[in-house]
């Protein structure tokens, strides 16, 4: 299972998801790319892009998450999450578990937990599924024990 950010260029990842290559969609990209190693939310996307204006950030990071670049994760803290999105070898989006804690709240990728399959009553038809555990990090339990 890798990871969107090595397999291939950020001009690359937004060329095959058909999104139109400007300046400041790649500047985000790379950003996103080279300076969030997990989940991140539009605050920590402004504070590294100071001189992109928020509005812009936000239109970009629908745009992403709508062309499958970016995963959105509704971890229950109220302010939307995002992450690069995974793929498999033969470039299926592989959808991942993700874990919030209770006490640093920060929320991380579990990329080794693949989403379950769930099977459904008849008529119903799944676009989109997301898992988010809660409980407390490696490092808080470390600090709280």
């Amino acid at each position: 299972m890798e990871q969107t950010k090595s397999n291939i260029s950020e001009e690359q990842i937004l060329r095959r998801a058909g999104i139109r290559i400007t300046a400041v969609r790649l500047l985000i990209l790379r950003t996103i790319n080279r300076e969030f190693s997990g989940t991140f939310n539009l605050a920590d996307l402004e504070e590294s892009l100071p001189t992109v204006d928020k509005s812009t950030l936000f239109r970009t990071l629908n745009l992403m998450t709508e062309n499958h670049i970016l995963d959105a994760i509704d971890d229950g803290s109220g302010s939307q999450k995002y992450c690069l999105a995974h793929f498999d070898d033969n470039q299926l989006k592989i959808k991942h578990v993700h874990f919030t804690c209770h006490i640093c709240h920060q929320t991380f990728c579990l990329t080794d937990i693949l989403l379950p399959e769930v099977t459904l009553p008849e008529g119903f038809q799944v676009e989109d599924a997301e898992y988010v555990a809660k409980g407390i990090c490696p490092d808080c339990a470390k600090k709280h024990a």
